[in-house]
Order: structure tokens, then sequence, then C-alpha cells
């Protein structure tokens, strides 16, 4: 059976039912329970459980669950590498990725990479930081794209230097100028993200010492490019992130300047199996041929 009641348990919990496991591991449902039933009677307690809003993890669940995650992802490794001595290029790399990276460089670099690896599974895990984090911290990504400076432990290469601009509506006083002042964000209703994720424009305006009058958040960030152009307030946001999405509103360069570094995390470092190495390296080599491009 090898790691599969403990991938049944992960995806049971992840998908929010047994049903939906199964379904992902291609085996009927009440397979899905027995490998979830085996696994809780070889630990001697419940670990799962279901109610109308689906599976969850009980209290025992919760603490043994990061040592589960640390199986499937060493059994994923091990895989990884049978397949590398054996000439095949095969197994699973979960990537945890926030939006404007999602939208901006994953397609090309997963592009690059299937080109070369067609037997890889990629699996696309998007979030805010706070979400990408957790899943490297956790172990359910295998690598991730994090802003830098991070509190995560591995292996971390910086990619590309984000400049942050001003998004403000296209009727604002100051569309026209070269330059937004900081400043003004002390008087203007501020459009920005959740506090666990918004470390970049938070940091900005820190660093020039406003404080924003913030009226909205959201998790979303093109909820945050919508608003700001029907004139709801105004914004923070990477040039990335804004491209075509930036329609309908005015991007312009902060006074003072201020930017984001986007990095690539390998929680296991060396320890990492081949082919989330691989994905690792193409990431790499796509961003320094294409990333500048992708603004």
């Amino acid at each position: 059976m090898g790691a599969n009641k403990y991938e049944a348990l992960l995806l049971a919990v992840e998908l929010g039912g047994i049903t939906r496991a199964a379904e992902a591991l291609g085996v009927t449902q009440s397979a899905v329970s027995h490998m979830i039933s085996s696994l809780e009677e070889e630990l001697g307690f419940a670990l799962l459980r279901r109610s109308r809003f689906g599976a969850q993890l009980t209290e025992a669940g919760a603490q043994v669950a990061p040592a589960i995650r640390g199986i499937v992802s060493a059994h994923e490794r091990l895989s990884q590498t049978a397949a590398a001595v054996r000439g095949l290029e095969r197994g699973t790399v979960r990537i945890g990725t926030f939006s404007s990276v999602g939208v901006r460089w994953l397609p090309g670099i997963i592009a690059a990479f299937r080109a070369a690896y067609p037997g890889v599974e990629l699996k696309l895990m998007s979030g805010d930081y706070h979400d990408v984090e957790q899943w490297l911290s956790d172990g359910s990504a295998d690598l991730g794209f994090v802003p830098l400076p991070t509190g995560l432990s591995g292996e971390i290469t910086p990619l590309a230097e984000d400049e942050l601009l001003a998004v403000v509506p296209e009727s604002h006083p100051l569309a026209a100028a070269e330059l937004f002042p900081a400043a003004s964000f002390a008087w203007e209703d501020f459009i920005g993200l959740l506090e666990t994720s918004d470390r970049d424009a938070r940091g900005a305006l820190a660093a020039a010492g406003v404080s924003p009058r913030v009226r909205y958040s959201t998790k979303d960030d093109y909820a945050v490019i919508a608003m700001v152009r029907c004139g709801l307030g105004v914004s923070i946001m990477p040039r990335l992130l804004l491209g075509p999405a930036a329609e309908g509103v005015r991007c312009l360069p902060l006074d003072p300047p201020a930017s984001r570094t986007i990095g690539l995390c390998l929680p296991d470092g060396e320890r990492a199996g081949p082919a989330t190495r691989r994905f690792a390296e193409t990431a790499r080599e796509w961003v320094a041929a294409h990333g500048a491009l992708a603004k």
C-alpha cells in the first residue's frame, strides 16, 4: 500500500470528503474509507471527523498530520529518485504560488518544463503569501514562490525584483502625474489585501513613514483593482500583478520608490526529489530569460 493510506487521509481533509479523495486517487469510496480506517486502527485513535461541512481532522489527527505529510513527501522523493535511477522522469511536484506569479510566470514555466519532462505531474496550489508559506512549512507543497525576506528554511533563491506602483482611478487628480507621493496615502481611502498578505504595500508605506487610511480589505488581488477602477479608493500593487488587469486604472511609480523581491523556496533543499529540483531549475532559467518581459 506504500504511502497511499497517508495520502488518502490528507486528500480527504484537503478536498473536504472521502468521495472527492477517492475521485482524485482513482479508486472507490470504500477503498479510501478502508485505508483511513486501517490507519486509524494502526495508530489507535480516530483521525477524521465527518460532518455536513465535510471531513476534518480530529484533535489527535491534527497532532500527527505534520508527520503524515512528511511520510507522503518522503515517499514522493523516493519515487522520483527511483524513477531517475531507471532513466525515467516521473512523479508529482506540488507548487505553491500567489496570483501574480501564477498568472504571469507559471504558464511559461510549466510549458518549458512539460516540454522537457512530460511524465511529471504538476499540482498547483494558489493562495496568498500566508497560504504559500503555510503549505511550505507543513509539507503540503514541495516548492513555492515567496516574497523575500522570509522566515522559511531550506534552499531559497531570489528570482526577480518587482516594482510597487500606486494604483488610482483614471479620474484621480494625480492620474496624469509622473510619480505618486506616498504621503498622499495618509488621507486617501486605501484598498488593500488582508494583513497577512499585504506586506508589500504596508512595508512601502511604513518605510515612507505613512499610516494609510484603510477603507476596504480583501484577499483577492483583482478585486482590489476592480474597486479602484470603480473609484472606491487607491492602492499599491506590484507591477507584475497588474499587466493587462490594469485596464481602467492608472499605475504610477511611487515617491519614494519601492519594490518587492520574489524568491523560490525548496523547504527540503538538497533532499528534494529529482523532479522537484528539475522544476526549480526550469523556473530559475525561465525567469532569468523571460521574467522582465512578463512585466
